[in-house]
C-alpha cells in the first residue's frame, strides 16, 4: 500500500516566513482563515493559499465548523524534520569541536594560528 504523495514537501512549506509565523500562530489552539488572516498585512486569500500549502504538506489540519474553517498545527511532520536535523548536526558539531581544539591548542602553545597570514587593506591595493 504506497502512501499519496504531498504537492509540497515540509522544507517548500516553512521556507517562507509567513507560513512560518503562521505555525507559530496555531501551535497554541485552532483558529479560523479570519482569526489567523487578521495577524497578516495580506488578503485572507492569500492567507488562504499559504494554509494550502501547510495542509499539503501535512503541516496544518483543518475541520468544518459550522460554515467555518478552522485549522490546527500538525506537528509530527515537524518531528521527522528535527530527527532529520540531528542526524546532521553531528557533523555540524564535530567541525566545530575540531575547530576549538585547533585554536585552544594553539593558543595553550603560546602560537597564533593566524601568525603566518598577511592581512591586506583591499582600499589600499592597486
Amino acid at each position: 500500500m504506497s502512501v499519496p504523495s504531498q504537492k509540497h514537501d515540509v522544507f517548500q512549506a516553512i521556507a517562507d516566513p509567513t507560513r512560518r509565523q503562521v505555525l507559530k500562530l496555531l501551535r497554541e489552539q485552532e483558529l479560523p482563515v479570519t482569526v489567523i488572516s487578521g495577524h497578516f498585512p495580506m488578503s485572507r486569500t492569500a492567507v488562504s493559499k499559504h494554509l494550502r500549502i501547510l495542509a499539503d504538506a501535512g503541516l496544518v489540519k483543518e475541520r468544518k465548523v459550522g460554515r467555518e474553517t478552522r485549522y490546527r498545527l500538525e506537528a509530527e511532520p515537524l518531528m521527522e524534520l528535527k530527527r532529520w536535523l540531528s542526524y546532521y548536526e553531528r557533523y555540524w558539531e564535530n567541525k566545530l569541536n575540531a575547530l576549538k581544539r585547533f585554536v585552544e591548542s594553539d593558543d595553550e602553545d603560546g602560537g597564533n594560528p593566524f601568525s603566518g597570514l598577511e592581512l591586506v587593506d583591499p582600499a589600499k591595493q592597486d
